[in-house]
């Protein structure tokens, strides 16, 4: 049942006003990669440099893992305003769900990284969380979200902040601190507001991979 949750995503697109969500197929592998090749993000996310064959290696673990869900995040603009486009050529990041305790199913951390530092700071970020928080809570019956973040990422912080989230831990050893969300009938109702215009899509890769 959890494999098939955690799955939900693969043949879903959502369409927001600044940003598409697509998952995460074996076509945006070398762009993704190309990214990961950054000091800047592997400090940020916390991530080791892969080669080419390892990062479709774990392409493919997020697709197929029952506890991870995760969408690429695309610019709307971009993919709306050339018809054709590949989306490769409109990544700008991506956006990640983890189901961190197994005693806990309600509880899903989330991740976001806008990797194109010209589109950052112009609310992409935001609005890629707000649609993974409500798909999360509308599609993966989840109520409690965390997201740790680097210190020192004060961007970060903010925006998890304004949307909501509340400071529960700080860790020295890992430099990180922790946030909070837990969906409250009010929380709930606020986050459907601030998505009720994410259209949800059906999603056909033009890979050659099932869906």
């Amino acid at each position: 049942m959890q494999a098939a949750t955690m799955r939900l995503n693969q043949n879903t697109l959502l369409l927001g006003k600044k940003v598409v969500l697509v998952p995460y197929t074996s076509e945006h592998v070398p762009r993704y990669h190309e990214w990961m090749k950054s000091e800047e993000l592997q400090h940020l996310t916390a991530s080791e440099p892969l080669s080419l064959e390892q990062e479709y290696a774990m392409q493919r673990s997020w697709r197929e893992d029952a506890d991870k869900c995760t969408f690429i995040v695309l610019d709307a603009e971009k993919w709306q305003a050339q018809p054709g486009a590949t989306e490769e050529s409109c990544m700008v990041g991506d956006v990640n769900l983890f189901l961190t305790d197994l005693e806990d199913p309600t509880l899903g951390e989330i991740e976001v990284m806008i990797a194109e530092p010209s589109c950052r700071g112009k609310g992409l970020g935001t609005e890629a969380v707000l649609m993974m928080l409500s798909y999360g809570v509308t599609r993966l019956d989840l109520t409690k979200f965390e997201a740790k973040i680097g210190q020192g990422n004060e961007p970060s912080i903010r925006m998890f902040q304004k949307l909501h989230f509340e400071q529960v831990a700080v860790s020295s050893v890992f430099q990180e601190v922790t946030l909070r969300l837990t969906v409250s009938e009010s929380e709930h109702h606020w986050l459907l507001e601030q998505t009720s215009h994410v259209e949800e899509k059906p999603y056909r890769d033009g890979s050659a991979e099932p869906c």
